[in-house]
């Protein structure tokens, strides 16, 4: 039997949370120092798991496990990764830590049990929604991190009244998606092939629905969920609210992980179990992407406060994702899969720098900073480099997975392409106006003082920078992992590139 390398890498936080419960109250600082090593032994755990994966199969699902778990309602504990799911996999672990190191200081000792130990419970449920092959587990898994998500806002969030609505409404949100979905659970389960395996998405990718009318409100149930979670225009407004009064490092998993999960379903399941509805609903879909995009940059732009404004360029950003998934092209695709990556670590940077500031400061009004490339000149530079990978400039990471998005749109939908380009000029001036509102002219000083970055929050932004630098230039690793996922999605979906339109040196036009 092979070694349950996904069960192991979700129970192991698991049980770091549990050790936290049990603390004595004398010990609660301790809570940090476990976390922290806790989140450690996971990301190396997922790192010796990503060595036994094998990279030239990357389009089929691999460490994978499969046991009985209800078997009279069909339902499995079945986990297993492609390379989608590996490369979100090792996307939290690599978040998880540097979050919890970014919050050291940030929570009291009195309620540090409770924040560290949600967190870690937080990582093992993104985990194990990234890895779940049963349908019915990845619904316990999806509306399980509601959970953690609504106590770390709730009871951590900056603003005692402001948190309170902030929580509920993510609530509100995620647990309407949800419902839609376990509809659209129900239904596709009894469209397929029962029996005591009935919910293994391998057994429900492929089926041949009674009437295109079902598969297509099937479709809807899921992505009405997915919508919400990524999220994306009109269905967002909830992200501003939970980002900017989430702690900074509880806004790094919420906007960097969690809403991958919204694009993560999309394409691992919404388009290879409904592929007739996805092609059917692809116009609309494209157009939410396009207004997402561009209605997202022009909020970021007016914004005030400076977590909200990041906040609105995700949802900008998310809006470039789902054009790609929905371009329904080799390069799209790929490029939407490395965009989660990209945006997972230069929103990363930019939310954690933010806190820095914040945390200084006391305040998230942009108009309360400048001049600090004088008074905090690490700071500063962290934010130009988080930021600038934020706008897609050249050799910075999501330069490559943007370009991808919109060079595989651009085959079949140019129009949509050329619009979406469009929000690239618009990051440029969201980006660069704030950096020149906070970081340039005279210095606002404040009572407090301010401080550059100590040595713990260096090498709180150090690893994500050297990542963001790495993969500008480098995306092979990560794009060999994926592209053979894509091109599996590709076929089960029935798309195919278009064919070159410049003839072939020797062939004939």
């Amino acid at each position: 039997m092979d070694f349950p390398w996904l069960t192991v890498i979700g129970a192991v936080p698991l049980a770091g949370s549990a050790v936290i419960a049990v603390l004595p109250k004398a010990f609660a600082p301790r809570a940090r120092h476990v976390a922290l090593a806790v989140s450690t032994i996971t990301f190396v755990l997922t790192v010796i798991a990503a060595t036994q994966f094998d990279s030239a199969r990357a389009g089929t699902i691999q460490l994978t496990e499969q046991h009985a778990w209800i078997s009279e309602f069909g339902v499995s504990y079945a986990l297993g990764v492609n390379g989608i799911g590996l490369v979100m996999v090792a996307l939290s672990a690599v978040l998880v830590p540097i979050c919890v190191l970014a919050a050291w200081n940030e929570i009291g000792a009195d309620r540090a049990r409770l924040f560290f130990g949600l967190i870690l419970v937080l990582e093992a449920m993104m985990i194990g929604v990234f890895a779940a092959r049963d349908l019915f587990l990845f619904y316990v898994f999806f509306e399980a991190i509601l959970i953690p998500v609504y106590f770390l806002i709730g009871a951590f969030g900056v603003n005692e009244q402001r948190r309170r609505y902030a929580a509920v409404k993510f609530l509100s949100y995620s647990l309407a998606g949800g419902l839609a979905m376990l509809v659209g659970v129900i239904a596709v389960y009894h469209a397929g092939p029962g029996g005591k395996e009935g919910f293994l998405i391998d057994n429900l990718t492929g089926l041949d629905f009674s009437s295109p009318a079902a598969e297509r409100l099937m479709f809807i149930s899921f992505f009405i969920a997915f919508a919400i979670k990524a999220p994306i225009w009109p269905v967002h407004t909830w992200l501003p609210d939970a980002a900017a009064e989430a702690p900074a490092g509880v806004a790094v998993l919420l906007v960097g992980v969690l809403d991958k999960i919204g694009t993560f379903g999309m394409l691992t399941l919404c388009l290879p179990m409904f592929p007739n509805a996805s092609h059917w609903a692809t116009p609309v879909i494209l157009a939410l992407g396009v207004v997402s995009v561009l209605y997202g940059a022009l909020l970021a732009i007016g914004q005030t406060d400076l977590k909200r404004l990041i906040a609105y360029t995700s949802v900008s950003h998310f809006g470039f994702i789902v054009i790609g998934i929905f371009a329904f092209t080799s390069t799209g695709q790929s490029g939407s899969t490395l965009y989660m990556v990209n945006h997972g670590f230069s929103t990363a940077a930019l939310f954690l720098v933010a806190g820095m500031l914040i945390n200084r400061r006391g305040s998230a009004d942009i108009d309360d900073y400048g001049g600090l490339q004088r008074s905090t000149p690490m700071l500063a530079a962290g934010f130009l480099l988080a930021g600038l990978s934020s706008l897609a400039l050249p050799g910075m990471s999501s330069f490559v997975s943007e370009f991808m998005v919109l060079t595989g749109t651009f085959l079949k939908y140019p129009a949509i392409a050329v619009l979406a380009t469009l929000g690239i000029v618009l990051a440029a001036l969201y980006i660069l106006l704030t950096y020149q509102r906070m970081f340039t002219g005279p210095v606002k000083e404040f009572a407090g003082g301010w401080k550059d970055a100590s040595a713990r929050e260096v090498w709180v932004i150090a690893p994500l920078i050297v990542v963001i630098l790495f993969l500008g230039v480098y995306p092979k690793p990560v794009l060999d992992v994926i592209n053979p996922a894509v091109k599996t999605t590709m076929q089960q979906v029935g798309s195919t590139d278009p064919a070159p339109t410049v003839a072939v040196e020797g062939e004939t036009k």
